[in-house]
């Protein structure tokens, strides 16, 4: 029998409304570890004597880069971020929270919601390493947004589109890869039908099955 795995990492990259941040932090919560979100960029933040509004700056900057524009196939090299005149530039505080998401997953088992920490801990070659999409059909989400933010459905559908492009170009400018691509992900998951505790339940279920023991 192979031996079963202690240490893991959940990525999970999501549409908006489609539940994955819920997901996410109650699974954490479930498992007894970390969930990251924006607490990444706080972290960064603090670990880089960096104002946390430059890290947002650049996430809205992210698909309005000229070079990103001209030159599609172009992509920002992650690597060790640098201490320079260029510190603040969206290239170099990518790598900040980069550096930071793979001192995450190696100290600790936790769960990291977007910032492309799938990509970023593949790229690491990290074999504990279990990468989520959580999707949802255009009418659920808009049930969902009207709930939760108390707006009207034509509001919530400019709202999930809004996010979902700023998602996306930001997986874009910074992987080179789409966003919506299934083939970046191990587990894809449409939460149309089903509620979010089954959807945490097809993940675990998931694990179980990669032979990780939690």
């Amino acid at each position: 029998m192979a031996e079963m795995k202690k240490k893991f990492v959940i990525t999970i990259d999501r549409q908006y409304g489609a539940g994955g941040r819920a997901v996410g932090k109650a699974l954490a919560e479930e498992l007894g570890v970390h969930f990251y979100d924006e607490e990444i960029l706080k972290i960064t933040s603090e670990t880089s004597a960096i104002g946390e509004q430059y890290f947002r700056l650049a996430d809205e900057k992210a698909g309005n880069n000229l070079l990103y524009k001209i030159f599609d196939a172009v992509r920002p090299v992650i690597g060790e971020p640098k201490v320079s005149d260029k510190m603040t530039s969206p290239e170099n505080l990518f790598r900040f929270q980069a550096k930071i998401i793979r001192e995450l997953a190696e100290r600790e088992s936790c769960i990291i919601a977007g910032r492309a920490a799938d990509y970023v801990l593949r790229q690491a070659g990290r074999e504990d390493l279990v990468t989520i999409y959580v999707y949802a059909d255009m009418p659920k989400k808009i049930e969902r947004i009207m709930e939760l933010e108390t707006v009207d459905a034509e509001t919530a559908e400019k709202h999930i589109r809004k996010i979902d492009k700023e998602r996306t170009e930001f997986y874009h400018y910074y992987t080179g890869r789409e966003w919506t691509d299934l083939q970046n992900y191990d587990l894809c998951i449409n939460s149309s039908r089903i509620d979010y505790s089954q959807v945490a339940e097809i993940i675990r279920s998931y694990m179980r099955t990669r032979g990780f023991d939690f």
